[in-house]
């Protein structure tokens, strides 16, 4: 039977904090990337009060849930994250390829990670907006359905596990380079904020190019938390498409945001949110 040395287990604690202080490992560096942007949106979400996508924004009482769950969150998430990442350091599943790297190499690397990650939380997110998993895991992210960017961290940590976690298993199952891991974590930061963060910024035309369309936007994930049953992509719109679950009027409705043309739809009441969840979760 296998048993991890607890002593190397130490050796590879105190090396990660250093690794932190130093941002010397791409993986670890990810995590306080994570860590630290949590904590500057937490007090800079206070500012945001206004709404372009949906004009009526959040209630008091959401902003203040979020921050409460996002604050737990960021403390046993980065707990579990970080016990994981040194667990499988110790057992020395976390390598990286020490050679110089060619851009079209990091460019193949960072699309493999990208079309596996979109992959692994499309199929999970769906999993979770079934119950048991819905009431266990996700329910608290869908509190709000207006979301901002303190939503983006109002998670279960067990779902940050479940998402977060990817990253860990990506850098075991591959021996990537450490260059293309420092694409992939501002990436991760970067679009959970944007697609949580109440404002469109991507052009008119984006879901009108075949070039842009299969890629998603901060309306996409919004309609998410509206609707509930539909848009689980994660970075892409694919899967969406291919399994029927893309929203009809997604593209019209995001016309009409972009030309300021549409008429907010009316957020529900936090409480009547969550019981229109469970209907849809029950329904599905």
């Amino acid at each position: 039977m296998f048993r991890p040395d607890h002593k190397q287990g130490q050796r590879y604690v105190l090396q990660t904090l250093k690794d932190l202080a130093t941002w010397q490992d791409p993986l670890n560096s990810w995590l306080a990337l994570f860590l630290i942007a949590g904590l500057a949106v937490g007090i800079a979400s206070g500012f945001f009060k206004a709404r372009k996508i949906q004009p009526k924004g959040f209630r008091w009482k959401t902003f203040r849930n979020e921050a409460i769950f996002a604050a737990i969150n960021l403390a046993f998430s980065g707990i579990l994250l970080g016990g994981m990442t040194v667990a499988f350091r110790s057992w020395g599943w976390i390598e990286y390829n020490q050679e110089p790297a060619s851009w079209w190499v990091m460019g193949l690397e960072f699309a493999l990670y990208f079309f596996l990650f979109d992959t692994w939380f499309y199929w999970l997110h769906r999993w979770m907006h079934k119950e048991p998993a819905y009431k266990l895991v996700h329910k608290l992210h869908h509190f709000s359905t207006s979301p901002n960017l303190l939503t983006t961290l109002s998670v279960n940590p067990l779902e940050s596990l479940i998402n977060g976690g990817f990253v860990p298993l990506f850098v075991a199952a591959f021996t990537v380079h450490q260059d293309t891991m420092m694409l992939i974590g501002p990436t991760n930061v970067i679009m959970g904020f944007y697609v949580h963060s109440g404002y469109e910024f991507f052009p008119r035309w984006w879901n009108r190019s075949w070039a842009t369309k299969w890629f998603i936007t901060a309306t996409f994930h919004d309609q998410h938390h509206k609707y509930f049953n539909w848009n689980f992509g994660g970075y892409t719109t694919i899967w969406d498409r291919v399994c029927g679950t893309m929203r009809p009027k997604f593209e019209a409705d995001y016309d009409k945001i972009k030309a300021r043309t549409a008429q907010p739809v009316p957020v529900a009441p936090d409480g009547a949110a969550a019981a229109l969840a469970a209907n849809e979760v029950a329904s599905s």
